[in-house]
């Protein structure tokens, strides 16, 4: 026991700064998506992914949103440890330079792929491992923007955290890539799963980006659209369901 105390006494911890900072711009762009999402939601014209819009409670649901335990705690948990810790590369504690904006495509890509395999793995390796991880979030079929991190702690770690991790080791970048990376991501998992298709849909499904409408087709027919940023991986696995094909969908979309 001592020389567990010992060592959490005598290791050389980084500064928080930057992680405080990378905290805090998940935050604003969390809140910055959520005023968003309720000046388009009842302020706009804004056309429902589905025909039929699910049950919504905006501030109940809001609350929900920051509050659930596998969502944004485990989040911080994990950007705590592995920033105080040094469990990331040194060029994370840097702030030398500023944002890389290829080096954070480069993060989003990564991080996509590698869910986009795990997220296919929940599904078809095991069953009983899905019906513990991945499944409780399936309960959404018709999922809302404030449902994006309601599911389970062990979702949370297989299909986040660890390709988080990894993503971490494969793209070295400075703290400052790191944070319009996390923010970034963050804030497009939790775009996909609105209720509402987005403006600028129309120009991502050309892309091959990830949209609300493309994720809600992974809701409600469970075996197509595994990636989340990128339907790439499911064009090339033959895993891709537009959208328009879905007659549950609205037309506008």
């Amino acid at each position: 026991m001592d020389g567990v105390v010992d060592f959490f006494r005598g290791f050389d911890y980084p500064s928080p700064v930057g992680l405080c900072l990378g905290l805090l711009s998940v935050l604003v762009m969390q809140i910055v998506v959520v005023v968003y999402h309720y000046v388009h939601s009842f302020h706009m014209h804004a056309v429902p992914v589905q025909k039929a819009l699910p049950e919504r409670h905006f501030w109940q649901d809001l609350k929900g949103h920051f509050m659930r335990p596998e969502g944004f705690a485990l989040l911080g948990t994990y950007l705590t440890v592995t920033w105080m810790f040094r469990l990331l590369p040194a060029t994370y504690y840097s702030f030398e330079g500023g944002v890389n904006v290829w080096q954070v495509a480069l993060q989003l890509m990564s991080i996509d792929f590698l869910q986009a395999v795990m997220h296919m793995g929940e599904h078809k390796i095991s069953s009983a491992f899905y019906r513990v991880s991945h499944k409780p979030h399936h309960r959404f079929i018709n999922p809302k923007l404030f449902d994006a991190f309601d599911g389970s702690t062990a979702d949370t770690i297989f299909m986040i955290l660890v390709p988080l991790f990894i993503t971490a080791h494969l793209v070295h970048c400075n703290v400052w890539s790191y944070m319009a990376f996390g923010s970034t991501y963050a804030a497009w998992l939790t775009l996909i799963h609105s209720e509402f298709a987005h403006p600028w849909d129309s120009i991502f499904l050309k892309l091959g980006l990830g949209t609300a409408a493309d994720h809600h087709v992974h809701h409600k027919l469970f075996i197509f659209n595994f990636g989340h940023l990128f339907m790439w991986w499911d064009w090339i696995a033959g895993t891709y369901r537009s959208p328009t094909d879905v007659k549950a969908f609205s037309k506008d979309i």
